[in-house]
């Protein structure tokens, strides 16, 4: 029997702005799971937010991007909202960007990271949940994990890993992908995942074929057309034999890296590795948080999760990542804080531009 992992998320209202879903928002999305449970459409389930994100982890045995599900998670979100234009909380519905469900909830605004697995003995996944971020911010995190000897040490140590990976890239704006092989197309890889406002990695495999991370890379922005807030991707990251040690997967984040998203947005800040209880977004909302829920999975069921982030081993980590968010709020409306007139075409600025443009007059030469 093959197990399916589905981790679907949305921001459908939070308290005092974008700062956390609260507790009524998600025992009504948990009630939905435990009726869904009951009627056998899941195997097991995990309800959490990070921020302002309802973040709804599924276990089944439908496959990947399965319509029951999706409907499953779609209709979840609709109840949630409801609610949360009951309570008058901010952002009722936001990343429900469509009417009415079509089949899959791709494309309708909220992310999706899922995959189908064999499991093994002791299945190892870690879930991570990001607010306040774009699709990409997981790219130089997942190359550490899954392609640079000098973190993972598996990679140099481990037979299972030696052969390295197959990193699946998306051009996010041009909607097309691309497959590099690890190590041999280190440098290949490099030239396009550095380039964030372009491409995501969104799947990583085996050499020999099995699923070893899944990455939401869903544009909200793209979607409506309009910004209606960042992306806030989330991801699973299969651990432990034949895949990268939990410690290894964890250990991009002890060093924070600068990733696009904070402030409507449209600034760079660091990405914060926190525990669940912390991941508040509120200093000139952010600094972008990011939390890693670490579960066992046996015939379906969940074990855990253990709060990884949770842990005097990241406290220098929030430490660094305050000291950089200082460093960027210093700059305030100016580069490189704020982001480049690329990245600013999905966010309120060209409002901004658009009204300007009459009063601008040709340079004489």
């Amino acid at each position: 029997m093959k197990t399916t992992i589905s981790l679907i998320k949305a921001d459908i209202g939070s308290v005092g702005g974008h700062i956390e879903t609260p507790k009524e928002i998600l025992d009504a999305c948990e009630e939905s799971m435990a009726e869904a449970k009951k009627k056998k459409l899941l195997i097991d389930y995990y309800v959490t937010r990070c921020g302002d994100d309802v973040q709804l982890l599924m276990t089944h045995t439908k496959g990947v991007d399965n319509k029951d599900v999706h409907k499953l998670a779609w209709d979840t979100f609709k109840k949630g909202a409801d609610l949360a234009k009951k309570m008058g909380l901010y952002g009722a519905g936001q990343d429900l960007l469509k009417d009415a469900f079509s089949g899959n909830v791709r494309g309708m605004g909220p992310g999706i990271a899922e995959m189908e697995i064999e499991e093994r003995p002791a299945e190892v996944f870690v879930a991570f949940m990001a607010d306040k971020t774009e699709a990409s911010a997981f790219n130089l995190a997942v190359y550490e994990m899954f392609a640079n000897p000098m973190n993972t040490a598996g990679l140099v140590l481990d037979p299972k890993l030696h052969d390295g990976f197959k990193f699946e890239v998306q051009d996010v704006k041009g909607n097309e992908y691309v497959i590099f092989d690890t190590p041999e197309e280190t440098y290949d890889l490099l030239a396009l995942i550095g380039l964030t406002d372009n491409y995501a990695v969104k799947r990583i495999y085996r050499k020999s074929g099995e699923i070893a991370a899944s990455i939401s890379t869903e544009k909200v922005s793209f979607i409506a057309g309009t910004y209606v807030g960042k992306d806030d991707p989330c991801m699973l990251v299969r651990a432990q034999s034949g895949y990268p040690a939990t410690g290894e997967v964890l250990n991009p984040f002890a060093q924070p890296y600068y990733i696009a998203g904070w402030m409507r947005g449209s600034h760079r800040g660091p990405l914060m590795p926190v525990g669940q209880k912390n991941a508040n977004c509120t200093r000139f909302d952010g600094p972008p948080r990011l939390i890693a829920l670490a579960f066992s999975i046996k015939e379906g069921k969940l074990v855990g999760p253990s709060d990884c982030f949770d842990d005097p081993g990241f406290d220098r980590a929030r430490k660094m990542a305050n000291i950089m968010a200082d460093i960027m709020r210093r700059h305030g409306t100016f580069q490189p804080h704020l982001l480049p007139p690329g990245e600013m075409e999905y966010t309120t600025l060209p409002n901004v531009l658009k009204k300007l443009k009459p009063r601008f007059k040709k340079i004489e030469k």
